[in-house]
């Protein structure tokens, strides 16, 4: 029987946990998907698969086998996605993650003009602010703001990702404009739930990197509504410019402790593939890079507390 049709029914059936499951997702029959991994076993001289009534486990052999085929998988999707980047237009559905605010404002009014570039591919776009496992859920790309952590993905910075303390000026006039750090205590300070700093806003200062210990009414897991309660006035927020940047330049919004500047944050569209990307998905990343850039839009003719 064909040896790599025997590594690929052995792996999609260990991704899928049953033979039923792999079988759709190859368009072959059970009976077939089984014969194929029993070929294989046969040809290795071992049992890679524990098949009960209930369930499929991978024995040790099995195990080393598999993680060592979904390589050669990928491998081979890779050289293929190569030469399809540089012979084919790019077609087919694009899956991309963002985050909820950035999705909505930002990425989905560009998409306009990406398809009048592409008309052959189509956007996927799921929003969410959890970070999203890439495999799982299926996704091809992901933009994630903040900083990155270790990982095997692949990621390209697309822009800088500014942010400003800033409140409301009848706020500011009815509990004072803060002049240093330590004047927050005395404010309504209101709190993004996903930041990693917790109660906590990282700035920094003429001395360096200091964390501002912060508390207030209000904590919230989406920041165009904390950005709304602190126009009507509720307390200061420490928010992105990519949200609060059109209220600063309307006076609805100004900006604190002008020598504290927040600690800056960067885009980034991350994906899959370590050598090779497929034609959609590299242009769509180099779109991405060529709109945002060095100086996003939403960052122009905003003054820099």
């Amino acid at each position: 029987m064909d040896r790599f049709l025997s590594i690929e029914a052995f792996v999609r059936v260990v991704e899928s946990g049953s033979f039923v499951s792999a079988a759709d997702r190859l368009g072959l029959s059970q009976a077939m998907v089984s014969r194929y991994v029993q070929d294989l076993e046969s040809r290795l001289g071992t049992r890679l698969l524990q098949r009960t009534t209930r369930r499929l486990s991978l024995t040790q052999a099995g195990a080393a086998y598999f993680e060592r085929s979904q390589q050669v998988l990928r491998d081979l999707e890779e050289m293929d996605a190569s030469i399809a980047s540089q012979t084919q237009q790019p077609r087919g559905t694009l899956r991309v993650n963002a985050p909820v605010v950035f999705g909505s404002r930002h990425l989905a009014s560009l998409l306009a003009e990406y398809s009048a570039r592409y008309p052959e591919v189509s956007v996927d776009l799921s929003l969410s602010d959890r970070f999203i496992d890439l495999v799982e859920e299926g996704v091809d790309l992901a933009i994630r703001i903040g900083t990155l952590e270790e990982s095997s993905l692949v990621a390209r910075r697309l822009c800088p990702i500014r942010l400003v303390i800033c409140g409301a000026p009848d706020y500011l006039a009815r509990r004072g404009r803060p002049r240093a750090p330590e004047d927050l205590a005395g404010h309504n300070c209101l709190g993004y739930t996903y930041t990693r700093g917790g109660n906590e806003w990282p700035v920094i200062g003429p001395r360096g990197p200091l964390n501002i210990p912060v508390r207030g009414s209000l904590r919230a897991n989406h920041g165009e509504a904390l950005c709304q309660a602190a126009i009507d006035g509720l307390g200061l927020v420490l928010q992105p410019t990519f949200i609060a940047g059109d209220a600063l330049r309307e006076g609805r919004l100004e900006a604190v402790l002008p020598d504290y500047r927040p600690a800056e944050l960067s885009a980034y569209a991350v994906f899959l593939s370590r050598k090779y990307l497929s034609a959609k998905l590299r242009t769509f990343v180099d779109y991405l890079a060529e709109k945002l850039g060095p100086e996003p839009y939403w960052d122009r003719g905003l003054r820099q507390p």
